[in-house]
């Protein structure tokens, strides 16, 4: 390995899935940092103390996933202040210290969402006209995505969001992120969210591969269907499509797959750990031709 040379990884159980290692590798192609390596490893909550003591100055970063986000928040020296409202760390950087690396947390998750939806919401202006006052908003699920999905709704002028969780007794950290951000959610089953999702202009989908099965099949099953213009994002993306994003855009809604969030978040990581704009075109040739081949 030369001087210059970096490595990162994304960590998470199971982790063999991931399209990361795809967009980070092109980035590293397309910035000419021809050093660098970046690979998928698989590592548990009780494996992931061992593996953070033992990166040293070789690495520039580690890309987080479920279910890593909030067991590496003790296991490091700084978090940014963004993460550390959120509660949930995807990214770590691995910055030159006397003696041992100090590693931070960093959260791009907000920013993928942002970004994400911000595409949904421009392709609905353009079939409809725009949205028009406060912005509603529904989020399922209530793990650390979620909690970044706050962050980013409230960027997107939605501080009150409702939240539609499998149960209100497992409420209690996402609660206390929300308040530290501003965000005064209503907590509220996954059962009654078929009706809310209906009436928001953005809906969120926070929830594991296929658990959204069955709202999918109550939106086909007829009745309500979303609004004009109105954005899902399921950030779930296998399957792909998922059924949850092909029920909405047949009752007319805009369906932005979970990969756009996947993208964004991956190219603000890319300008962290290299400190250079990560090279967004590149990226997403590089994702749309992982996807053609998947």
């Amino acid at each position: 390995m030369s001087v210059a040379a970096r490595r990162a990884a994304v960590l998470g159980h199971p982790v063999a899935h991931s399209l990361s290692p795809r967009l980070h590798r092109a980035a590293y192609a397309e910035l000419g940092l021809d050093g660098w390596s970046y690979d998928a490893v698989d590592v548990t909550e009780e494996q992931l103390p061992a593996f953070v003591e033992a990166l040293d100055g070789t690495w520039a970063g580690l890309s987080l996933t479920m279910p890593l986000k909030q067991t590496v928040l003790p296991l490091l020296d700084h978090v940014e202040p963004l993460a550390e409202v959120v509660g949930a760390v995807n990214t770590v950087l691995v910055q030159a210290g006397r003696g041992r690396p100090v590693l931070t947390g960093a959260n791009t998750d907000v920013h993928g969402v942002v970004a994400a939806l911000s595409e949904g919401l421009a392709e609905g202006s353009a079939e409809t006209g725009g949205l028009t006052g406060p912005r509603t908003a529904v989020v399922l699920g209530a793990g650390a995505t979620a909690a970044s999905t706050l962050a980013a709704l409230a960027e997107l002028g939605c501080t009150s969001p409702t939240v539609h969780v499998r149960s209100l007794g497992r409420t209690g950290g996402l609660a206390r992120a929300a308040h530290r951000m501003g965000v005064e959610p209503v907590f509220r089953l996954l059962s009654e969210a078929h009706e809310a999702m209906t009436r928001a202009d953005l809906v969120v989908s926070t929830l594991p591969p296929r658990a959204a099965d069955d709202l999918a099949a109550a939106l086909h099953d007829g009745g309500p269907g979303p609004r004009p213009g109105a954005v899902l994002l399921d950030v779930a993306y296998d399957p792909r499509p998922t059924a949850l994003s092909v029920a909405w855009a047949a009752r007319g809604g805009v369906a932005v797959p979970g990969e756009r969030m996947l993208l964004h978040q991956a190219v603000e990581q890319v300008r962290l750990m290299t400190g250079r704009p990560g090279p967004l075109a590149a990226m997403d040739a590089a994702l749309a031709a992982a996807l053609d081949a998947a």
